[in-house]
């Protein structure tokens, strides 16, 4: 399996053009934070789970020449703004791209996109064929996805695992069992938003305790807000085993 991170990072506490953060100013690459996204390459197949605003740039950026299925964690505008992007997989792989959703996420997909799922469509549109998911595994031509429910402060998010990888982004709360679907991953991806406390999303230490928890092989991080601080400072921070993701990282199972 092959993951490669699209985005790392998040609308939440970005800054107006004039910011003059140490984040914003920083030459580091790690520091350049698209919204969050991944990319998954798995016998064959590759997924994408969520397409944000900057989806297109992601996709360009990574040269990818292939996508057979995108999968939503939820219906934030910061996961799912890019979705017009898939027309340009419809032409080139002449076929409607399978979308997997909660069906509320589905449902407000059409109202915001209500130009993709008209009766008479403007040629040219992207194509979505629509697949309901609940907390039930599912199957994407013989690959096998188990959703993990998080709670997004009181938003059902849906996390996912295939295989021994394991991604929730969006999160402040996991119940114990929807941990047990969790737990065995070799590589596990969670967000943190940043140090301080925040009403939907884990902080540094709170995604730190839950991976220490979970007892991953590797963890990253994901997810990160320019409040987060310096790629370079906050890995000097973390115990062996959790690193923060950046775009652009490739991590092979």
């Amino acid at each position: 399996m092959k993951i490669i991170f699209l985005g790392t990072g998040t609308s939440q506490g970005i800054p107006v053009i004039a910011c003059d953060c140490e984040v914003c100013n920083s030459i580091d690459y790690r520091d350049k934070r698209n919204r969050t996204s991944v990319f998954i390459e798995i016998e064959g197949k590759h997924f994408v789970i969520d397409t944000g605003p900057d989806f297109r740039t992601q996709m360009l950026r990574e040269r990818i020449q292939r996508l057979d299925a995108v999968i939503i964690t939820h219906g934030h505008k910061d996961h799912v703004g890019g979705l017009d992007d898939i027309r340009s997989f419809n032409f080139k792989q002449k076929m409607d791209m399978p979308l997997y959703a909660r069906q509320e996420v589905i449902d407000q997909l059409k109202q915001e996109f209500a130009y993709c799922f008209a009766e008479k469509k403007y040629p040219g549109v992207p194509q979505v064929v629509t697949n309901p998911i609940s907390l039930s595994p599912f199957k994407i031509k013989d690959v096998t996805i188990t959703p993990i429910e998080v709670m997004h402060y009181k938003l059902p998010v849906l996390g996912y695992r295939i295989g021994d990888f394991t991604y929730i982004t969006d999160a402040n709360f996991i119940s114990e069992e929807e941990k047990e679907k969790i737990k065995g991953s070799k590589v596990l991806v969670l967000n943190a938003l940043q140090k301080e406390d925040h009403i939907s999303h884990f902080t540094l230490d709170q995604a730190v305790a839950l991976a220490q928890e979970i007892g991953a092989e590797q963890t990253y991080l994901t997810h990160l807000s320019h409040n987060m601080g310096k790629h370079r400072d906050v890995e000097k921070e973390l115990p062996e085993g959790i690193q923060i993701a950046h775009d652009g990282l490739i991590v092979e199972l």
